[in-house]
C-alpha cells in the first residue's frame, strides 16, 4: 500500500500571509491571506480527502469507517475520530495570547483538551515565542495587567531557531510571534480561548472575540518560563515528545546511508517531512518537504532519502 497523503485545506488567519507559496511550494487560494494549512484532519467542519494513489478521493472519515482494520488496526473503533489533527501556521504577525483548556475542565466549559507539539521549521531573525509566566508572577498581577492592556510585562518571551521543538500542552499559555512557519501536531481539537490580543481587529475590521472568563479558568498560573528543545545539528534520532496523547520523534536521513523500516500489524503512524525528501521502497512513493502522510497498519514500510532529510514521526496516538 502506498503511503497516504491528502489534500490540503487553507484557513485564512488575520496574522497569516503568502508564506506557505514561497518556503512550501504551495499553491495558494488567489487573494487570500492564509495563516493555517490543515493537513490531515477529521473533523465535522473539516474533512481530509485522500490524494495519492490507494483510497484517492476518499475522505478521511470515510477511509476510516470503510478501511479501519488496515489502516488503524483490527482494535481500532471507526466511529470515532482520527486523533490527530497536523497543521502548517505561517505566521506572518504575532497570534493571539491563547490557552487551550485541560481534560479536567473542557467539558465543563463545553470545549475540547488540546495538547500540541510545535516544530519551528522557519524563523525570521527576530521572531519569538511566548509560553507561560515571567518568574514570580502571579495569578493577581497578570489580571491586572490584563486589566491594564499591558501582558507583556508578565509573560515569557525567548527566541527560536529552525530545529526548535516545544509540547504545548492544555493549560499552558502561549503565543507564536510574527516570523515562525511552525508544524503543529495535535489532539484533533479545535477549541481555543482568547485571553489577549494585542488590540488588533479581524479580517472584517471589528476586535475579535476574546475569552477571559474561560482562559482564566484553564491558565496554569505556576508555569514559568519553560524552554524549547534544541534539535538543530542533534543526533540521527531525538525525541521530541512523549505525552499520553502522541509520541514524535525527530530523524536525520543521510542519502543513500540511512533510513527507517516500519513492519505492518504494528500501529498506524504520520510522517511529516520538514526537510528534503524521502521514498518509500515498497511503493516508490516520495515525499517531500512540506508534506505529511499517514502509515496504514497493515503496511510494511522502507524509507529512504531521497535527498539528506529531516523528518518527523508521530505514533502512539492509537
Amino acid at each position: 500500500m502506498s503511503m497516504i497523503k491528502f489534500e490540503a485545506i487553507y484557513q485564512e488567519r488575520v496574522w497569516g500571509g503568502r508564506g506557505l507559496s514561497e518556503k512550501l511550494n504551495r499553491l495558494l487560494p488567489e487573494g487570500k491571506v492564509i495563516g493555517e494549512s490543515w493537513e490531515i484532519v477529521d473533523r465535522d467542519e473539516a474533512q481530509s480527502v485522500v490524494s495519492s494513489r490507494t483510497y484517492k478521493g476518499l475522505s478521511l472519515r470515510e477511509l476510516l469507517v470503510n478501511h479501519s482494520d488496515v489502516v488503524m488496526g483490527p482494535n481500532s473503533d471507526p466511529s470515532k475520530p482520527f486523533p490527530i489533527l497536523v497543521k502548517w501556521l505561517d505566521c506572518q504577525e504575532r497570534l493571539s495570547l491563547q490557552v487551550h483548556p485541560p481534560a479536567s475542565i473542557a467539558e465543563r466549559l463545553k470545549g475540547e483538551p488540546k495538547t500540541e507539539s510545535w516544530y519551528v521549521a522557519d524563523t525570521s531573525k527576530d521572531a519569538s515565542l511566548i509560553l507561560g509566566l515571567k518568574k514570580g508572577s502571579t495569578r493577581e498581577q497578570f489580571e491586572a495587567l490584563l486589566e491594564e492592556g499591558n501582558l507583556e510585562d508578565c509573560c515569557h518571551s525567548f527566541p527560536v531557531d529552525v530545529g526548535d521543538s516545544i509540547l504545548v500542552e492544555s493549560g499552558r499559555m502561549h503565543a507564536i510571534d510574527g516570523g515562525n512557519l511552525i508544524l503543529e501536531i495535535q489532539q484533533n481539537s479545535d477549541t481555543t480561548y482568547r485571553v489577549y490580543d494585542w488590540g488588533r481587529v479581524g479580517l472584517d475590521g471589528q476586535p475579535r472575540q476574546l475569552h477571559v472568563d474561560e482562559s482564566l479558568q484553564c491558565i496554569d498560573f505556576n508555569d514559568f518560563e519553560p524552554s524549547a528543545l534544541k534539535t538543530a545539528g542533534g543526533d540521527s534520532c531525538q525525541l521530541l515528545a512523549d505525552c499520553k496523547e502522541f509520541k514524535i520523534t525527530k530523524y536525520r536521513l543521510n542519502t543513500g546511508k540511512s533510513g527507517l523500516s516500519y513492519s505492518a500489524n504494528e500501529q498506524p503512524r504520520l510522517l511529516h517531512v520538514v526537510e528534503g525528501s524521502v521514498k518509500d521502497l515498497k511503493s516508490g512513493d516520495i515525499v517531500y518537504k512540506g508534506e505529511n502522510c499517514l502509515l496504514a497498519y497493515g503496511s510494511n514500510y522502507e524509507l529512504i532519502a531521497g535527498l539528506d532529510c529531516e523528518l518527523l514521526v508521530t505514533e502512539n496516538f492509537v
